[in-house]
């Protein structure tokens, strides 16, 4: 089987990924064909098109060129052997290619986030493997399905993301998207319990679509099943509200769908459907169905070989969590920066925590919120609480400075705050390395906690509970509440260092599974998933970050 020139090969149209890894891979089998069990070729086509289920798209893995060359053979009889041979090596090529492909996604998902963020630093490193020999024993094992199984992660969040995916494609395979404009919840009037208003018939329909209605479209079911047993739901729902205009009653039943609702999306949960509640059930299967394909892919890259335990910040879900063996054992609300100061997404390790905080102005903060200020009037900065220190540590009048002089955040000052229930770090914060000086914190701005949408910070993550997550992190006797209680007492600044580092995962999902397996969704308040769904529908492409090391530890 000639393989002269494959950087070039285009088998029925399809291009070769990984032409360096194949061609050793044939020259280890003196260029002998590899595929020669139609069951395991049988196998491998399955596994394509099943990716599907994943979020991914079969045509990466050349499903359609796979197909058509198979075709070809078939259907080839009395053809020239020559032009058969042809096909078969191409068959055979692009086998191996799908194969690579398909593992290289599924074990590290499709998008490379490196490529718009240029400080990523999540993704697993592999020892560098013998690529041919691992081929080899895949063909010969004759498992191929099973191998590519193992790839995907196992946590439960993908399986459940995965799940509601399929959900989400049967409604749209049935055509009960609620795409046309009557199917959407019109404008209006906010609707609350026990309103009767035409539009409650457009409210019942959504939260159906979206599965909060009796539980919605079951997974498992099939659409006509699922559709039938709904019919007898609305006849018997009809005729229990006969006084209520047919359904147009905005009752109990319908209550409970819509508070369940608003606690998946993230909204205040009053029953009340306003103006948000109302863009959120509008929103069409379509647009989930993206969604779902885009965190099933932060899943391949997120979700493999995670610590044992660690702290892990959603972002786009405003919350904090501590899991261990795979189990929440803590969460809390958080505030995270504005759309404007983002909190980046990075891993790290908590390694000491700070009590009693004084907090130093970062140079961004200086730039864009004092200086403004303070050539204004240089009264603003001690009425901010802040101390103006010169290099020696002396402290200097902020009214004999003149501040019109500074152009950027980098002055030959240190603005400082001193611990105290109102400094800006709170009563505590928990440090660990990274590029941003961002960290996890206490705040004085408790209020900010009962918002919807809390991104109110210049960057960093503020916690609601954090006395709570620094009992978990220290977990030591001598550190109990009458302990914390004294040194918060005190307000002299303490730093304590943890006996383990805590590994901790800053993080941006805008669907994810709770904790009895319902699936909640986020705006992507940051952009993300705008570029990750480009990303997703981009041809193929190996990623610049090597996926393998160099030499073996």
């Amino acid at each position: 089987m000639e393989l002269s020139g494959l950087d070039e090969t285009r088998g029925s149209q399809a291009r070769i990924a990984w032409a360096a890894w194949i061609r050793d891979f044939y020259a280890q089998r003196a260029f002998q064909p590899a595929w020669t069990n139609p069951h395991t070729s049988f196998e491998l086509l399955r596994s394509i098109q099943e990716s599907e289920l994943d979020g991914l798209d079969p045509g990466d893995y050349h499903l359609a060129p796979l197909q058509h060359l198979q075709a070809a053979l078939s259907s080839s009889g009395a053809a020239d052997p020559a032009r058969i041979d042809l096909l078969r090596a191409q068959y055979d090529v692009l086998q191996t290619d799908a194969l690579l492909r398909l593992g290289y996604h599924l074990s590290f998902g499709k998008v490379d986030p490196e490529s718009f963020d240029a400080q990523w630093n999540y993704g697993r490193m592999l020892p560098r493997p013998d690529t041919a020999r691992r081929i080899e024993a895949a063909l010969a094992a004759d498992d191929i399905h099973a191998r590519i199984e193992a790839l995907k992660p196992t946590h439960r969040l993908y399986a459940a993301l995965k799940a509601e995916l399929r959900r989400y494609r049967l409604l749209a395979a049935a055509d009960v998207s609620g795409m046309s404009s009557a199917a959407l919840l019109s404008a209006g009037k906010t609707l609350r319990p026990g309103d009767v208003d035409p539009r409650v018939l457009q409210l019942r329909e959504r939260l159906r679509i979206h599965g909060d209605l009796d539980a919605g479209l079951n997974a498992d079911a099939r659409p006509d099943e699922t559709f039938r047993a709904r019919e007898r739901q609305d006849e018997t729902a009809d005729e229990a509200s006969d006084d209520a205009l047919a359904g147009a009653a905005y009752d109990a039943r319908l209550e409970a769908a819509v508070r369940r609702f608003q606690a998946r999306m993230g909204l205040v949960v009053d029953a009340a459907v306003g103006t948000r509640t109302r863009e959120e059930l509008n929103v069409s299967v379509a647009e989930r169905i993206l969604q779902l394909r885009i965190n099933l892919d932060r899943g391949r890259i997120l979700l493999q070989e995670l610590p044992s335990q660690f702290v892990v910040v959603n972002i786009a879900g405003y919350m904090i969590y501590m899991v261990r063996d795979d189990e929440v054992i803590w969460r809390s609300r958080v505030q995270v920066g504005r759309t404007y100061r983002r909190t980046p997404i990075f891993r790290s390790a908590i390694s000491y925590l700070v009590w009693n905080p004084s907090w130093t102005v970062p140079p961004g903060i200086i730039r864009s919120d004092i200086l403004p200020g303070a050539r204004r009037d240089p009264r603003s900065i001690t009425r901010r609480g802040l101390t103006v220190l010169d290099r020696e540590g002396k402290v200097i009048d902020p009214e004999t400075i003149d501040w019109s002089s500074f152009r950027s955040g980098h002055i030959p000052y240190t603005l400082r705050q001193e611990p105290g229930p109102d400094n800006a770090m709170g009563r505590v914060k928990f440090m660990f390395p990274n590029n941003y000086d961002v960290y996890l914190h206490d705040t004085p701005s408790k209020s900010l906690f009962e918002a919807s949408d809390r991104t109110f910070s210049s960057g960093c993550v503020r916690v609601e509970r954090p006395l709570e997550l620094a009992l978990l992190l220290l977990n030591d006797p001598e550190w109990n509440a009458e302990a914390i209680a004294h040194t918060l007492e005190s307000r002299r600044l303490l730093n304590v260092t943890l006996r383990d580092k805590m590994p901790v995962l800053l993080t941006y999902w805008t669907a994810w599974a709770g904790a009895q397996g319902e699936i909640n969704f986020r705006r992507d308040v940051y952009g993300q998933d705008a570029q990750w769904a480009a990303g997703l529908d981009a041809p193929f492409n190996i990623r610049r970050r090597p996926l393998v090391e160099t030499s073996r530890p």
